[in-house]
């Protein structure tokens, strides 16, 4: 295992699942209980993937923006102002995401 990306640590703890790159509303469907939320922003219409998700990553955003109150709120970790992750992550790609230190790991497939 190695850190492969770093951004603020908005909600802390640490969770397991497969990245899943969400470019928008209509891609919803494609999201699965368990993935990781990989995303450019968040906003209200996005709150019902929190409670499926088992962390969050945004390339924009920090302590007090959406992402960071709803995780919170819905006790999962998750990894703000990650820059350009939408590009440097695999969609469906196994990660391992610290919200106290703001790393995301990639995992082993093995």
């Amino acid at each position: 295992m190695m850190t492969i990306l770093t951004g603020v640590g908005a909600s802390t703890g640490t969770a397991r699942g497969n990245a899943r790159l969400i470019h928008g509303p209509d891609e919803f469907t494609r999201f699965q209980s368990g993935d990781v939320l990989v995303c450019r922003t968040t906003d209200p219409a996005w709150t019902p993937l929190f409670g499926m998700a088992s962390a969050v990553v945004t390339e924009t955003g920090g302590m007090l923006s959406h992402a960071a109150i709803v995780a919170r709120e819905f006790g999962i970790p998750a990894v703000l102002g990650v820059r350009d992750a939408l590009l440097l992550l695999a969609d469906g790609g196994p990660l391992a995401i610290d919200g106290s230190r703001g790393t995301i790991t990639l995992m082993d497939t093995e």
